[in-house]
């Protein structure tokens, strides 16, 4: 599972000039779900988001969380996050869940995200969004679930 973590002043997702959900402080994260994850995957994705120190103290040092923040999240499933750029120009994303499994996983995953108590929007899976973001910072991190799996560098 992939998330991509955007620190933002405020965002909204849209669908059809609808507005499913909009945030004002917080973060934005794109979630990506491969055909290997499982529910360990998506506790790993949920912790660390929500966790990540990404958010300035009195000091202007990156030492406060979501959570230490009461920040807003807008959630979003964005399957592009496996797309395999290795050959060719087009991207393959046959390491994407197929919707089914992507859905039940992207579900699991906003469940997980509510029960810390934060307010969270999201969008329409499956659906063409117009996601606005305003990057704060800007501040972007990439989570990966198997980085778990990977030893730190000495």
């Amino acid at each position: 599972m992939r998330a991509l973590v955007q620190r933002v002043s405020q965002a909204s997702v849209s669908v059809n000039g609808e507005t499913l959900g909009r945030i004002g402080p917080g973060l934005v994260i794109l979630v990506g779900v491969s055909r290997d994850d499982n529910e360990p995957d998506a506790d790993y994705i949920v912790a660390k988001a929500v966790n990540l120190r990404i958010f300035p103290d009195e000091e202007g040092r990156f030492d406060r969380s979501a959570l230490d923040n009461s920040s807003e999240l807008l959630v979003i499933s964005q399957f592009t996050l496996f797309g395999d750029t290795r050959k060719g120009r087009r991207p393959s994303f046959t390491q994407a869940a197929p919707p089914e499994q992507a859905d039940a996983a992207f579900t699991q995953v906003l469940e997980k995200i509510r029960a810390t108590g934060l307010k969270v929007e999201t969008g329409r899976f499956q659906a063409h969004m117009l996601v606005e973001i305003s990057n704060d910072g800007p501040v972007t991190i990439m989570l990966d679930s198997s980085d778990q799996e990977r030893p730190r560098r000495g």
